[in-house]
């Protein structure tokens, strides 16, 4: 626990060594604010909510959520710190943890700077803050499988570049599989059941209904596990990275 601590500590720092953190921040802020207020109608509306707020979620994490976490180990190998890292006494499995939860903690920082846009509504009308509670975690969540899928992918190049390009095409594959010109598509040919896995892997599906202060178990467990297999592929090429030498 200590081991990964430290990593956490130091992933978390280095994020704020550099103009990254306060780049992202501002951008995500920014976005949000202009999705939410313009982009999301909410003055046309007439409807004091979140909705329009959590609804540009996937897209905006599929463009900003990759330059956080395609650092994490392509700058490790292009540095040649991979190495040195694994000398030290930790498991790949406490290295791999200590990176993710430090990108994820940082993510969730730049969430919680969104209040003022909740406070913004709440002091417009009188919106379902249970409703908002639930969309948060269900954002925080979706950030959580991005950032995995994007570190995962980041072992396999030492190109910060690449790693974001591979990691945003994974991830919009994550996002269109649920939309209808897929299903459509795999509907023509494929069995009933192939098109209902294809739709279960979708971000959209299983965010869409939390966004809304639904939330229901099977949707926990689909980013959960999301971020326990990306991370557990993760776990596998770093330790397949460090037995080639």
């Amino acid at each position: 626990m200590n081991a990964m601590l430290t990593v956490l500590r130091r992933e978390l720092a280095a994020y704020f060594y550099t103009p990254l953190a306060y780049v992202f921040i501002v951008i995500f802020l920014f976005l949000n604010g202009i999705f939410t207020f313009y982009l999301g109608q909410f003055f046309t509306r007439g409807q004091a909510d979140l909705l329009p707020f959590f609804q540009f979620h996937p897209y905006l994490y599929l463009v900003l959520i990759p330059p956080v976490a395609m650092r994490l180990w392509a700058e490790e190998r292009k540095t040649g710190t991979l190495e040195l890292l694994m000398t030290l006494p930790i498991t790949t499995g406490q290295a791999v943890l200590g990176k993710f939860l430090a990108a994820w903690l940082f993510t969730a920082v730049a969430l919680a700077l969104t209040f003022p846009i909740w406070i913004t509504v709440s002091y417009l009308g009188n919106p379902d803050h249970g409703a908002i509670v639930a969309g948060y975690l269900g954002s925080l969540l979706m950030a959580g499988a991005y950032l995995a899928i994007g570190a995962c992918i980041s072992v396999l190049t030492k190109s910060q570049v690449i790693a974001f390009v591979l990691s945003v095409v994974v991830s919009f594959l994550f996002i269109v599989s649920g939309l209808p010109i897929v299903l459509d598509f795999f509907g023509a040919w494929a069995p009933a059941w192939l098109t209902q896995a294809v739709a279960s892997l979708s971000f959209l599906r299983h965010f869409e209904a939390i966004q809304t202060g639904v939330i229901e178990l099977p949707d926990i467990v689909y980013f959960a596990s999301m971020i326990g297999v990306w991370l557990y592929a993760n776990t596998v090429l770093v330790e397949a990275k460090k037995a080639a030498g």
